[in-house]
């Protein structure tokens, strides 16, 4: 009897490990997003001062290892390509089981970008890197109309096509994602180089977000508030148009009456010194340069408006040297001719 219980104890450790393994290999990894979220649960507890969230404008345009090299700011870039206002509400819930960041800063492009109430094309991003919980499944909820569930949830839909693209990587990455990760503070710039027109800023009207968007920039205001959280609401430098100013005008107004920070800085691209030669990987994204000019600029405003510890020096803070010097590292191989 003791030996077929272990036999069948043996088994089930077999299989549990068998399904671990199996969902470590093939699910997807993308510096999009999904890296973003899944890197979440690797960070050390309550480590995270300033958390960045919204869209790709944050983990591409926000070096959290400059903010902690110059600033001794401990920051993390946790967003998601064209994320729409209902995820960050849903992330910021979910970061705060975790964390106990003192400053939110909330990118508002994608609610001036974009005015759908469901927005597809980049959903997984958003979905895949958060752990299953009842957070998520209402994130889900909100996001997908009831007939679409069945398209990203449970997140292996999507991972059929992945046996033909598996690497080394994914099959050592249950093993190596503790270390890997915990490293990972969320930045992932671009290294190209594409030339820009800067923009003429000169609109003076203003026209609200969707009434979904306005919603939930209300319960993320709401629940900021209720956590004792600072909310710095920011639009990082892109090429803008009238038609994202005018959006913007109005959640400028809302910041006013709400009395939250608030600051786009495409009105600060000398300030910033940014070279639109030089500075932009596309219309909407900073590159790796680019994005170092803007982060410092950004770390003296967070530094300006908020008291900020600086924990060089500390221990239990080891990760964010390392993610500078592996950022660095890897600027530096770029560079080589």
């Amino acid at each position: 009897m003791v030996k077929k219980r272990l036999v069948q104890l043996f088994f089930v450790i077999l299989t549990l490990f068998s399904l671990w393994y199996l969902n470590g290999v093939l699910c997807v990894k993308s510096k999009h997003g999904i890296d973003q979220a899944r890197a979440l649960y690797y960070q050390p507890p309550n480590s995270i001062d300033v958390v960045m969230m919204g869209s790709s404008h944050i983990h591409c345009d926000i070096d959290t290892g400059l903010l902690w090299e110059e600033y001794g700011i401990t920051a993390y870039d946790y967003s998601a390509a064209e994320q729409p206002l209902w995820c960050t509400y849903y992330y910021l819930k979910e970061i705060c089981k975790y964390q106990k960041p003192k400053v939110v800063v909330l990118d508002l492009f994608a609610p001036a970008r974009f005015k759908e109430d469901y927005q597809y094309l980049w959903l997984d991003e958003n979905l895949q890197g958060m752990r299953l919980s009842m957070n998520k499944l209402q994130m889900l909820m909100d996001s997908v109309e009831p007939e679409r569930i069945p398209d990203f949830f449970p997140s292996f839909v999507s991972y059929h096509d992945r046996l033909r693209d598996l690497t080394s990587e994914d099959l050592l990455f249950p093993f190596t994602a503790a270390r890997t990760l915990g490293s990972f503070k969320g930045f992932s710039p671009y290294f190209n180089q594409e030339a820009q027109e800067r923009p003429e800023l000169d609109e003076t009207a203003s026209m609200s977000v969707t009434v979904k968007s306005e919603d939930y920039l209300m319960r993320i205001m709401q629940f900021a508030k209720e956590q004792g959280i600072e909310l710095f609401l920011i639009v990082t430098p892109y090429i803008t148009t009238n038609e994202d100013e005018v959006i913007y005008n109005r959640l400028r107004s809302i910041a006013e009456v709400y009395e939250l920070q608030f600051n786009s800085t495409n009105y600060d691209y000398d300030e910033i010194g940014l070279d639109f030669e030089t500075d932009f990987s596309d219309w909407s994204h900073l590159n790796y340069w680019g994005a170092r000019k803007f982060t410092e600029y950004l770390g003296g405003e967070l530094k300006a408006r908020y008291e900020l510890p600086d924990h060089r020096g500390e221990a239990g803070y080891a990760s964010w040297q390392e993610s500078a010097e592996a950022v660095r590292k890897e600027a530096e191989r770029r560079e080589e001719p």
